[in-house]
């Protein structure tokens, strides 16, 4: 019985595959989260900078011009200075209200950094520190005052931004600048760069990743029931295909056992039963049967003449030949007797009761010339006397099935008819076939036999008519005769049907030559 392998492996290489993609999904879950934070914060930051540029510039226009403006424009005894906190009544310039702005926000705001920068501050002041970006934006926006300039710096914990806008003198600037004691500079015009205003805002990703709170909350979750069922996936895989494994190696096991029995039984009944179609029940039937038999002729006294281990060798030969021809024709192989052998047609498998016959005749012809070949070989390996084997085939009804107990049976037949086929043998000479009239008259037309003398047999309350088998028909309807003579001396088995045109002549020299010979030493009368 042949195993049966579940196809356990493309499952369980759909399962990994799946498996690796939950993972890679879930993966991907924070990496697109932490990316849309980035392109967030991004996009904040330079929104935030922007507006807050906006509202410096505006308020340091709307403070040149309707406050120092006006105030310069008066008598009166108000000062617009840079120092105007040592000074009672003053009020700061532009530029001085742009740095006290970006203090005050810088204070306010810890990731926001205000810076009003010049390459020209005033004598009493501190000089301003450019870093290389604000000295190439500086030189960048007095070539184009009306460019923004914008970096971006990206870690992978937070961003910052920097913008740098122009401070473009307008004419209140310009009066003052020009005609102030401690300007370096006094050649501005309207619409002049004189310095920098930058923003600069830093923001931290873990700050707006607090914000996605209940998104993580529930990735979280979906993490842990993708990693939950993938785990219990696996362990169930694991179990299927370690259970795949048992049931490969039982059925191994059982296929393997079921071969070694099978060696038994006929290949017939072993496929009935491990079919289902036959139950391992004492059970009989009453089937109409074509039964052959057939015996080693002199077995005993050959056995005399060998070493047992010869014996068995030969033996085993010819049952394994025999059995093979059997098979080959559809015989049902009952049993090995000692040197006997029992073979039947018609069950468990039958064509009809005029096809077992044939196929039952036709086997033990073949079987004839295989042992006559046998013979050869045996001959030209020392065996002087070989087997010389008889048969009988008759036809009948016969009980047919499991016979024996619970615990032990034999599937056989049992009935006269059976025992008639084994006295059929007993009479036929070495190396012939004798039926009895039932198998003949289901033959007839393809059978070369002629009838021998009736005789009683032992056990058969009849009287018997049996024939002695001389050949087959062919398809043409042309007789297939074979010549068989097995005595001391000769050993002759001719089947013209095997043998082909061109070995013909051969087979023609060689019983010229028998027949010359047998001449020259005929001895004397």
């Amino acid at each position: 019985m042949p195993s049966t392998r579940p196809a356990a492996a493309p499952a369980h290489k759909h399962g990994l595959l799946l498996s690796a993609l939950v993972v890679i999904l879930l993966a991907g879950l924070p990496l697109a989260v932490w990316l849309d934070l980035r392109n967030l914060t991004e996009s904040a930051l330079r929104r935030q900078a922007t507006d807050l540029n906006s509202v410096v510039t505006s308020m340091r226009s709307f403070y040149a011009t309707n406050v120092v403006a006006r105030v310069l424009a008066s008598a009166g005894t108000t000062q617009v200075t840079h120092n105007y906190e040592s000074i009672p009544g003053a009020i700061p310039i532009p530029a001085t209200l742009s740095l006290e702005l970006g203090r005050v926000i810088s204070e306010k705001q810890q990731n926001i950094v205000y810076r009003f920068v010049s390459d020209h501050p005033f004598r009493n002041r501190k000089p301003h520190a450019l870093d290389d970006f604000e000295v190439a934006a500086l030189r960048t926006l007095r070539a184009d005052p009306t460019r923004v300039i914008t970096e971006v710096k990206e870690s992978l914990f937070s961003d910052r931004v920097r913008l740098i806008a122009p401070v473009v003198m307008g004419a209140a600037c310009v009066s003052c600048h020009n005609s102030h004691v401690e300007s370096v500079k006094k050649d501005w015009k309207v619409g002049d760069v004189r310095g920098l205003q930058e923003v600069s805002i830093t923001q931290p990703f873990a700050e707006n990743l607090f914000s996605f709170k209940y998104l993580l909350i529930y990735f979280a979750l979906l993490a842990v029931t993708g990693a939950t069922f993938i785990y219990l996936q696996r362990r169930q895989a694991l179990q299927i295909n370690g259970m795949n494994r048992e049931l490969e190696t039982a059925n191994e096991f059982l296929a393997t056992l079921s071969m070694k029995i099978s060696r038994y039984l006929s290949p017939q009944i072993y496929k009935s039963i491990f079919s289902g179609q036959r139950d391992v029940v004492i059970q009989t039937e009453r089937k109409k049967l074509t039964i052959f038999f057939s015996d080693i002729k002199d077995f005993t006294a050959t056995t005399e003449r060998l070493q047992p281990e010869q014996i068995t060798r030969l033996l085993n030969e010819y049952f394994t030949e025999m059995s093979a021809i059997a098979l080959k024709h559809g015989g049902t192989i009952d049993k090995f007797v000692g040197d006997a052998m029992l073979i039947f047609f018609g069950d468990p498998e039958t064509k009809g009761e005029a096809e077992d016959a044939v196929a039952c005749l036709r086997m033990a012809l073949e079987m004839q010339h295989r042992i006559a070949e046998l013979n050869v070989k045996w001959r030209n390996e020392g065996i002087e006397h070989p087997f010389r084997v008889r048969m009988g085939v008759n036809t009948g009804y016969c009980n047919v099935g499991n016979f024996g107990s619970a615990d032990r049976m034999d599937y056989t037949i049992i009935g006269a008819e059976a025992n008639l086929a084994a006295r059929l043998q007993a009479i036929a000479e070495a190396g012939r076939v004798v039926v009895s009239y039932e198998t003949y008259a289901l033959v007839r037309g393809i059978l070369v036999a002629h009838p021998l003398p009736p005789i009683t047999m032992k056990g058969i309350s009849r009287e018997v008519v049996p024939y002695l088998v001389e050949g087959m028909l062919d398809a043409s309807g042309a007789k297939m005769e074979i010549v068989s003579e097995h005595m001391t001396g000769l050993d002759l088995y001719l089947d013209p049907a095997m043998i082909d045109a061109r070995t013909s002549e051969r087979v023609a020299g060689v019983l010229r030559q028998a027949l010359d010979t047998l001449e020259r030493n005929k001895p004397a009368k």
